[in-house]
C-alpha cells in the first residue's frame, strides 16, 4: 500500500484539499461534527469560525455554532501553533496535551522576565485562582505579581497560558454577545480531566482526513509541532504515498478523496486566519505563487476570496456594503457567482440587513 504512485499537480491537490475542507459544496453536517472533522477552527477573533463554517455547511446559521459553545460541548483555548481555535471538548482535552511540547519551548522565550519563578508553583497557583473564579488575563497577572513582585507582568501571563490548558468562557465567542475574554481550565470549564499527551498516530489521520495530501512538514506547520516523521513512519503501511511537482513525498488515506483536477469549484469568502491557507508548509496547493503574502499585512490577515478554488483576491464588510477586491480581472460568469455566493454568506450571516456589493479597487 505504501507504494508512491504518480505526482499530484497543484490543482489535484487544491481539489483534494477542498474536498477535505467541505469547500467544494457545503455539508449537511452539524457544526459541532465539522468542528470536530476540521480539527478546530482558527479564532484569533470571535467572528471567523462563523464565517468559516458559513462557507462549508449547508443550512448553517450562528446559533448552529453559539447553542454548543454555550452548552460547552465546543470551547476557545490556544492550541495549533499557539493559536486559539474553537474546538470540541473532547479536543480541547487531548489535542491540548499533545502540542504542549510547543508551549514549553515558547516559554523558554521568557526566561528572563520569569528568573526566580517556579514554575509548577506558579501552574498551581494560576489553578487554583480560574477554577475558583473565571479571571481575566489581568485579574491573573495582577494575582501572580502578588507572589512574584519582582518578575515581568506579561511574561507571568504566558507561563499560566503556556502551562495550564485555558479556556475563554462564555459569552466570550457566542455570535452578537459581548464578553471580555474570562479564563478558566479546560477541566473546570468542561467537565472532564485531561487525558495524558497521546501519541500523534490518531491525528496524523485526522489531519490528512481534513487537509491531506500532505508532507510531514506541512503537518508539523499546521500543529506548531516537530519530530513527527516517526508517527508517519508507523503509519505508512496503511496510507499511500504520492509526490508534488517539486517531489515532496506526500501522505494520504488510502480512501479519502482525491476529485477530478477538473472538479468545478464555486467562489467561497473566508475569514481572515482561516485554516485552509495556514495549515501546509507549502501553501501553493490554495495560494498562487504571484499572490503569496497578499492576504497579510504586518501581523493582520485579511479575509480572503477563492476563485477556482484558489486565493483571488480580498473582502470586507463596510458598514453597508460588501467590499470585494479582487487581484486580477474577473470574466462575467465569475463575478456573477461571487456576487452570488457574497449574497449567500450576508443571508446567513447578517439577514434583515442591507448590504450593497461592490467591487473595490484591485490591490497591487
Amino acid at each position: 500500500m505504501t507504494t508512491t504512485k504518480q505526482a499530484l499537480g497543484t490543482r489535484a491537490l487544491n481539489r483534494a484539499t477542498l474536498e477535505r475542507q467541505l469547500l467544494l459544496r457545503r455539508s449537511p453536517m452539524s457544526a459541532e461534527d465539522a468542528v470536530a472533522h476540521l480539527v478546530g477552527l482558527q479564532a484569533q477573533n470571535v467572528k471567523p469560525p462563523y464565517y468559516a463554517l458559513a462557507a462549508r455547511l449547508d443550512g448553517f446559521t450562528p446559533e448552529a455554532l453559539s447553542r454548543p459553545m454555550a452548552d460547552r460541548a465546543v470551547a476557545r483555548i490556544v492550541t495549533l501553533r499557539s493559536t486559539i481555535h474553537t474546538h470540541t471538548a473532547r479536543d480541547c482535552l487531548t489535542l491540548r496535551p499533545l502540542v504542549q511540547p510547543a508551549r514549553d519551548r515558547e516559554l523558554t522565550q521568557f526566561r528572563k522576565g520569569l528568573a526566580g519563578v517556579d514554575l509548577d508553583r506558579l501552574a498551581a497557583l494560576a489553578r487554583e485562582l480560574v477554577e475558583a473564579e473565571p479571571r481575566t488575563m489581568k485579574q491573573l497577572r495582577e494575582a501572580l505579581l502578588k507572589e512574584w513582585p519582582d518578575a515581568d507582568p506579561g511574561s507571568l501571563s504566558v507561563a499560566a497560558r503556556c502551562k495550564l490548558p485555558l479556556v475563554q468562557i462564555t459569552p466570550r465567542g457566542l455570535w452578537g454577545r459581548s464578553g471580555q475574554v474570562t479564563l478558566t481550565t479546560a477541566e473546570h470549564w468542561l467537565g472532564g480531566p485531561a487525558e495524558p499527551a497521546p501519541a500523534p498516530d490518531a491525528t496524523v489521520l485526522r489531519y490528512l482526513a481534513a487537509f491531506g495530501p500532505a508532507s510531514v512538514k506541512d503537518m508539523q506547520t499546521w500543529a506548531g509541532l516537530t519530530r513527527l516523521r516517526e508517527a508517519f513512519e508507523r503509519l505508512r503501511p496503511d496510507l499511500v504515498t504520492f509526490r508534488d511537482e517539486a517531489g515532496v513525498e506526500l501522505f494520504d488515506l488510502p480512501d479519502a478523496p482525491r476529485p477530478d483536477p477538473d472538479t468545478p469549484a464555486p467562489p467561497r469568502f473566508l475569514p481572515e486566519f482561516d485554516n485552509l491557507l495556514l495549515s501546509h508548509a507549502d501553501r501553493t496547493r490554495v495560494v498562487p505563487p504571484e499572490h503569496r503574502g497578499r492576504h497579510w499585512q504586518g501581523n493582520i490577515a485579511h479575509r480572503t476570496l477563492l476563485v477556482d478554488g484558489f486565493l483571488a483576491g480580498l473582502w470586507r464588510l463596510d458598514e453597508h456594503a460588501l467590499v470585494i477586491e479582487p487581484f486580477g480581472r474577473l470574466g462575467g460568469r465569475q463575478r456573477d457567482e461571487v456576487v452570488a455566493e457574497g449574497e449567500q454568506m450576508l443571508r446567513v450571516l447578517h439577514p434583515g440587513t442591507a448590504h450593497d456589493i461592490r467591487f473595490g479597487t484591485v490591490r497591487g
